[in-house]
């Protein structure tokens, strides 16, 4: 452990989102104790890059590090995780919290007996307007809130085929649980994490395994269709205790606009987060001076919601404090339902959730 006052962080993962991470930190004087990673090409440009050492087996970089950021493909987040509670340190971990639920159980199950927390990397929520959002909805102007529509879709936009990303033995499952994993937990998140009842859903693999797959730009490196195997789109309904409702729209590729919105529906007002194009509209409706109806757009600060993580999770760590946004369990519930979409699609039936 380091004695100095601002945590010094270790980055397990030394690929494109551990570097992404890393850049971060240093951007915000947040010193990276170094980088952990089994590739010995990415350990070299990570310590390059960086100007810190790197270690091919993490537990050497945990000796050196107050708490770490674990961002390996979803199938290796597990090990990294667990042995870093079990060694004191605090964790952020990239979404989502494993390749599938059991795994996540261990990990949830590793950080309630840790002296250190777990939190999950749903930066989304710490943007300018998820935080008007959530104290609206605090403060009570939405009434109840009872339902989130939310659709991340891109036209075009499979991450690399034959990449880790699209293998389901490494990443547990295409765009669902890729990008399907942010509006899911933000949904949830906007309607105060209720319990999940059942889930209902279809999951479809239309595009990204095609031989003549067209797209403008692609991240990452187009290895082709025999490198995929996972859904490139999916439709869910999620029903929740109290009458709650979710309803969910993924995709990699498909023939209509991109969009990535959510609208939020309550009984005294709702709202439309239109995040691709960085709106906020509230939606309401009032008797004074005659029945009417408003819809009245909100402008926020702007912010990188990537950093603003990052500095809420070293805070927690350098005042010793459990963070009460992104916990594990609430990482682990959205781990549940992903597995339940999966299970829905396969069985054709809805698939109940145990609290």
């Amino acid at each position: 452990m380091s004695d100095e006052r601002t945590p010094r962080i270790g980055i397990v993962g030394c690929g494109n989102i551990g570097r992404r991470h890393a850049q971060l930190l240093q951007g915000q004087g947040i010193p990276v104790a170094g980088g952990a990673d089994i590739a010995p090409e990415a350990r070299d440009r990570f310590g390059g890059e960086f100007g810190v050492p790197t270690f091919e087996d993490h537990g050497s970089l945990y000796a050196e590090s107050d708490a770490v950021v674990v961002t390996t493909p979803n199938r290796y987040h597990e090990q990294p995780v667990v042995d870093a509670l079990e060694a004191g340190l605090d964790v952020l971990v990239e979404k989502p919290l494993a390749n599938d639920a059991e795994s996540a159980e261990r990990i949830a199950a590793a950080a309630r007996d840790a002296e250190g927390f777990c939190m999950v990397g749903f930066h989304t929520r710490f943007e300018s307007d998820v935080e008007v959002l959530t104290d609206y909805r605090e403060a009570g102007r939405f009434g109840d809130v009872d339902h989130v529509e939310a659709s991340y879709i891109r036209r075009r936009g499979v991450p690399g085929r034959g990449s880790w990303f699209t293998r389901k033995e490494v990443a547990g499952g295409g765009a669902l649980i890729d990008i399907g994993v942010h509006a899911l937990d933000l949904s949830l998140y906007l309607l105060g994490y209720p319990e999940v009842e059942e889930v209902t859903g279809v999951t479809r693999s239309q595009f990204g395994d095609s031989e003549d797959y067209t797209y403008l730009s692609m991240w990452g490196d187009d290895q082709g269709a025999e490198g995929f195997d996972v859904e490139d789109s999916a439709s869910a309904f999620i029903r929740c205790a109290g009458g709650k409702t979710v309803s969910l729209e993924v995709a990699w590729a498909t023939n209509r606009p991109a969009a990535q919105e959510y609208v939020l529906r309550g009984t005294g007002a709702g709202a439309t987060f239109d995040k691709g194009a960085g709106e906020l509209t509230i939606h309401e409706t009032s008797t004074e001076g005659g029945g009417h109806m408003s819809d009245a757009a909100v402008e926020t600060d702007d912010r990188d919601a990537h950093a603003a993580e990052q500095a809420y999770f070293v805070d927690h760590v350098a005042e010793g404090t459990e963070p009460t946004r992104n916990t594990v369990e609430q990482g682990l519930t959205v781990q549940r339902v992903l597995d339940a979409i999966y299970e829905a699609d396969e069985t054709g039936s809805a698939v109940s959730i145990d609290g």
